[in-house]
């Protein structure tokens, strides 16, 4: 996919008609434009010189993004700073302080009672021309809307340009005519006329409007400028240098020189510069820049390591294996930016109307002037008649309808901790039929905590978490953290020990008071302990739920056993019974393995698991789902960025990394799940509004029309444009106050719910989902196999084989005493050895 950058585009209607203009160029095969990022991703073979010629036949303008993606991305930081905000702001505030002298001069003096200088006392004209002064620098500074406006209306392509374009040029035209006879009523002397004709000046409308509309391209500015956050966070976290070992000797170089198959080394407290394997040591690496995981993995000789994740504890020497743009973090940076460039623009419903509703009126105005000509009226009269059907067709309404909807909206979710990006995703959360949700800090609490505490026969609870505590007092290992802080929680003493060490395999060994400690899991502990029946029934039961049991034992006498588990925060399950009585399917992604996921989604009451994903996965997984409706993604790590991203809807927990909050479209300020269905019921109120709010904008444009054009001349009802300006700011004011009323929800309150009608049903593309990561997830195992003498011992061992779980298939030969067995990844030779031994044969060897 080639990237462009795209100029000119002010609304859905232009980012649309750049889609429709590129994708009829021949060989563009697909082609999708972001409002948002102001960039385009185009698939296919045609030429970047004819799409580039494309948009700006179109009338945009269009220009190649880098294709080749350096390690150092500063110069893309550059190129991603808001620019716009800033001259927005700049021609919002030159244009208030124009405004308020204008309406000074135009309803101060009437309806306030100011008084006016001297010189304008029964100067009709001269005030008229100093309102007409003041439109016209209003109207210069905010020149844009006029150059868009008139140019989309060129290529027939109306937007709201058009429409703030056309009212204000009508109000602006015709109250310049009204001052030409003004100023012909003052050669004759007639102040009478010149009185009358002042409630005819409509300049303050002319500026008003353009001062009103720049407010919400402010705003809309602002928010796009932060979309792009995301992308200019994952580029800060690429490491800046490398320590590499050239002929034995360790250099400092600029990340930019590290090549494959370089040897570089990682001291604890580094970050890993590139991807690679580790050749030497062992040490603890905190992934959680990729996989969200708070529990550090630990790395030795023959691992893989990955750029951006934290050595924690020992040192490694590593071999280079994928660097620059090919690691896995500049893949999670082009990740978001791809999902970012090829997200669908959210078509706002102002724009979709307004590329009907403008040419409507326009001719409307035309036939109007043009039927009184023919009826014999003046030509001040006709075009004061054509005039009046523009003027009551002003934008106000029309543009205000969806922005303070969203701008009460918005409020309200600032008042309860929920934060929209955009005004695109606060109309877009109400829809969301299906959410996805990172297990590991949204619905888990992110910190591993002490859950189960099991002593030995001739051991206390006491007796053991001094023990314990004692034993993981000189560990920096997060598990450990959990037993000591339970143990201070609990008031336990915690005695110094001696000879600590941390041995393979996830144990810990010392000396206290004579005696030999030893921790570690099952497997290390039973490798070296008896374990009594009961403990080990236990400890198998904890792993099942998710848990993760830690033995302890005294001069090889089992202690006891304690839990650390990634716990449920409390609001979870409360959290997603909400959105299940809402008609949403939850979906928990997570890079765990199964059985601890399917354990917390039990506890949660989550309708689908999908365990074992990376960040590219999650991203696929929400690709996928998007088939079936609009997904949202409930997320706080980077890892989840890419998912953020190409969700629909991307939601981050306040408390996670600012990269997934810079990629998401909503951010949970408290971190509280059940703001996930908070923000979904105040998305659908705001919807709500909004509908309404564009209803009375047509319904008194639908009346004022027909009236404005003269059509009940002969019931005495004719509409001059000053009654025009009159409806349009009732039909304003309607809209405004309407909007007020959504200060009255109660966001957290689920009585008033109600089911969406659009539910999804996603269980068939979970099984398409979990079978193509089952598939990806596969290994296969060579065994050497002595003792099977015939076909009968080959079938007796493939059943014994296929008879595990998550072995898939297992092809077994006598003649040549072997057995290939594909399984999934958590399938160990250890299983697969002991089947073999059961069924009465000898395993010589696996592979």
């Amino acid at each position: 996919m080639e990237q462009y950058n795209v100029t000119g585009m002010s609304c859905a209607a232009c980012s649309a008609r750049v889609e429709k203009a590129v994708s009829a160029v021949p060989g563009v095969s697909s082609c999708s434009v972001s409002l948002l990022t102001n960039s385009m991703g185009v698939e296919g073979s045609a030429s970047s010189s004819d799409i580039i010629k494309a948009v700006q036949d179109a009338g945009y303008g269009a220009s190649l993004k880098g294709s080749k993606r350096t390690v150092d991305h500063s110069e893309e930081e550059r190129a991603l700073e808001d620019h716009e905000t800033p001259r927005l702001k700049k021609r919002l505030l030159a244009s208030i302080g124009f405004l308020i002298v204008l309406m000074f001069f135009s309803m101060g003096h009437m309806m306030l009672g100011l008084p006016l200088p001297p010189f304008f006392e029964g100067n009709h004209v001269a005030m008229a021309l100093v309102q007409m002064i003041l439109a016209a620098i209003v109207m210069v500074i905010n020149q844009r809307f006029f150059t868009s406006g008139f140019r989309s209306l060129i290529h027939r392509a109306p937007n709201m340009d058009s429409l703030v374009a056309l009212g204000s040029s009508a109000s602006f035209v015709w109250s310049t005519y009204v001052l030409f006879m003004m100023s012909k009523a003052q050669m004759v002397g007639d102040m009478a006329t010149q009185e009358s004709l002042m409630n005819d000046l409509y300049f303050e409308s002319a500026a008003m409007i353009l001062t009103l509309i720049t407010v919400g391209k402010m705003l809309e500015a602002r928010s796009k400028g932060k979309t792009t956050d995301a992308l200019k966070s994952l580029m800060r976290l690429s490491p800046k240098s490398a320590t590499i070992v050239r002929d034995g000797v360790e250099t400092t170089v600029p990340i930019e020189q590290v090549r494959q198959n370089d040897i570089f080394v990682v001291r604890p407290g580094e970050s890993i510069p590139v991807d690679g394997i580790v050749l030497e040591g062992a040490s603890a690496v905190n992934e959680a820049a990729l996989t969200g995981e708070s529990i550090p993995v630990d790395k030795s000789a023959g691992d893989q390591v990955s750029a951006a994740t934290i050595n924690q504890s020992g040192f490694i020497k590593c071999r280079a294996t994928r660097v620059g743009e090919d690691t896995t973090l500049s893949q999670i940076i082009k990740m978001v930016s791809d999902a970012a460039a090829t997200k669908a623009p959210i078509a706002k419903i102002a724009d979709k109307v307004s590329g009907i509703f403008v040419p409507t009126v326009i001719i409307i105005a035309l036939i109007t002037t043009a039927v009184w000509l023919i009826l014999g009226r003046q030509f001040g009269y006709a075009l004061a008649r054509g005039i009046s059907v523009l003027v009551i067709s002003c934008p106000c309404a029309l543009g205000l309808a969806t922005p303070v909807a969203i701008m009460v909206g918005n409020g309200m979710g600032a008042r309860n901790g929920i934060l929209f990006k955009t005004a695109s995703a606060l109309e877009e959360t109400g829809r969301i039929n299906i959410v996805a949700l990172d297990k590991t800090g949204t619905i888990t609490s992110g910190e591993p905590k002490v859950t189960d505490v099991i002593a030995a026969e001739g051991y206390d609870e006491k007796t053991l978490l001094r023990l314990a505590a004692s034993l993981e007092s000189r560990s920096e290992h997060p598990l450990a953290r959990a037993v000591m802080q339970y143990a201070q929680a609990s008031g336990t003493e915690i005695e110094e020990v001696g000879d600590f060490q941390a041995l393979p395999g996830n144990g810990l060994t010392a000396e206290l008071e004579g005696k030999t400690l030893t921790g570690g899991s099952l497997a290390f502990i039973s490798s070296s302990i008896g374990i009594p029946e009961d403990l080990d029934r236990h400890a198998k039961r904890l792993s099942e739920e998710g848990k993760t049991p830690l033995l302890f034992a005294e001069d090889k006498k089992l202690c006891g056993i304690i839990a650390v588990a990634d716990t449920i925060k409390a609001d979870s399950t409360r959290a997603i019974s909400e959105l299940r009585a809402m008609g949403i399917r939850t979906v928990m992604l997570t890079g765990d393995n199964e059985r601890t996921a399917k354990a917390i989604a039990s506890q949660a009451g989550v309708d689908h698991v999908i365990a074992g994903v990376l960040p590219d996965g999650k991203e696929n997984v929400i690709r996928i789902l998007k088939e079936k409706g609009k997904v949202a993604m409930v997320g706080d790590g980077i890892n989840d960025a890419p998912a953020l991203t190409r969700a629909d809807i991307g939601i981050a927990i306040g408390a996670g990394a600012d990269v997934a909050i810079d990629a998401a479209d909503v951010v949970l300020m408290k971190s509280d799940l059940l703001d996930v269905s908070a923000a979904i019921r105040l998305s659908r109120a705001t919807l709500r509004n909004i509908h309404q709010n564009l209803f009375w904008a047509f319904f008194y444009n639908t009346i004022g029309i027909p009236l404005a054009a003269g059509c009940f001349v002969a019931l005495g009802l004719t509409l001059n444009p000053m009654i025009g300006a009159a409806a349009m700011s009732l039909s304003s004011f309607c809209v405004v106050s309407n909007a007020l009323r959504l200060n009255l929800l109660k966001v957290h309150d689920s009585r008033r719910d109600r089911t969406s009608k659009a539910q999804a049903d996603i269980g068939p593309e979970i099984e398409r989902i979990e079978k193509e990561m089952n598939k990806m997830a596969e290994k296969t195992f060579n065994m050497q196999i002595e003792g099977m003498m015939c076909p009968h011992c080959e079938a007796r061992v493939k059943k014994a084989l296929e008879a595990l779980d998550g072995v898939s298939e297992a092809t077994v030969s006598h003649q040549q005493g072997s057995a290939v067995v594909k399984a999934a990844s958590a399938v160990t030779a250890e299983e697969l050895t002991k089947a073999v031994t059961d069924a009465g044969y000898e395993v010589k060897g696996v592979d």
